[in-house]
């Protein structure tokens, strides 16, 4: 009994090795019929803000401010300044349209008018840039509002269109060209940030997967250095340090330990990962911001330098997100 046993398991045993054999083989020759492997897509090139594209920057800026002095909020300034921008991002074939929309204010209910701008990507993530374009209320019929806020409206159509250019990015992106971010008598609930509120409240409606907010205010001075508050989100305070480093920049930039409120906020309040990089020394030395809300924040004040920090510094964040 114990022989048979012995016997058969060694016949089996033989057997299955003989078919392991078989199937080996089949298998070895079967490698080489096999179709070559997909090749991958080549990496997409890094998003890079140069010196011309600032200086374009700096065109929309002036062509803004000669076009559309003053763009107070509410009044047919800034309604002029709405369709400027639409028609230059238009020109730029990148899908822009205007939201028209009332709002209460101190003085009565006005109309405001967000003008918004979509670049599709590959995946279903939002990366939304913001700027302001109105001007502060009530400094005068030609006041200007060159860098508060000219400079960061210049800025952000250049990046538009540097965008639109590039081919589906990773994420989608949504430029805002926010108006009535500056307050008619004080900022209140209904007196400031009419734009970037209800826009805030649409993306939450909608359930956009939002993975930054990044706003840019007042970065067109020549004495400048970007500060990012305190009221930002921590990762992505982080991440525009590391962005400056990477782009050379990093002596141009830090980080403030106070509150500024600003469009950023609205987004902030409803969970939004949100950054403001702003440069709030705006003066005629160092240290002091004289010139913010004043006749005097003109062209003139403005640089082609600033404005190219500012552009690698977003565009390098866009490239980590």
């Amino acid at each position: 009994m114990n022989c048979w046993v012995v016997g058969s398991a060694r016949v089996r045993t033989m057997r299955t090795t003989q078919w392991i054999c078989g199937v080996l083989s089949l298998a070895l020759v079967g490698c080489g019929d096999r179709p070559p492997a997909a090749e991958t897509a080549p990496p997409r090139p890094a998003l890079t803000f140069t010196a011309a594209q600032a200086s374009n920057a700096l065109a929309h800026v002036t062509g803004l401010v000669e076009a559309c002095t003053s763009r107070d909020a509410g009044t047919p300034g800034a309604e002029k300044a709405a369709r400027w921008i639409h028609d230059r991002l238009a020109e730029r074939k990148v899908d822009v349209r205007i939201d028209r929309f009332t709002d209460p204010t101190p003085r009565g209910t006005k109309p405001f008018f967000n003008v918004l701008a979509t670049i599709p990507g590959t995946g279903g993530g939002w990366i939304i840039l913001l700027s302001h374009f109105d001007t502060m209320s009530g400094i005068g019929k030609g006041f200007q509002g060159a860098n508060d806020s000219g400079s960061s409206t210049g800025l952000l159509i250049e990046l538009a269109a540097i965008l639109r250019a590039a081919g589906p990015l990773p994420h989608n992106i949504l430029c805002g060209f926010m108006d009535g971010e500056e307050c008619m008598l004080a900022y209140s609930d209904r007196d400031g940030f009419h734009g970037s509120r209800r826009l805030a409240k649409q993306i939450k409606a909608e359930g956009r997967d939002v993975k930054a907010v990044i706003l840019t205010d007042m970065v067109g001075d020549r004495d400048f250095k970007l500060t990012v508050p305190r009221n930002s989100t921590a990762a992505l305070r982080l991440l525009a340090l590391k962005a400056a480093e990477a782009t050379g920049d990093r002596d141009r930039i830090g980080l403030f330990d106070g509150v500024i409120y600003d469009d950023h906020q609205a987004f902030l309040d409803l969970g939004f990962p949100a950054v403001n990089l702003i440069d709030f020394e705006f003066g005629s030395r160092p240290g002091l911001n004289d010139y913010w809300h004043t006749p005097e924040d003109t062209l003139d004040k403005l640089s082609v330098d600033s404005l190219l920090t500012t552009g690698r510094i977003v565009l390098e964040m866009i490239n980590r997100l």
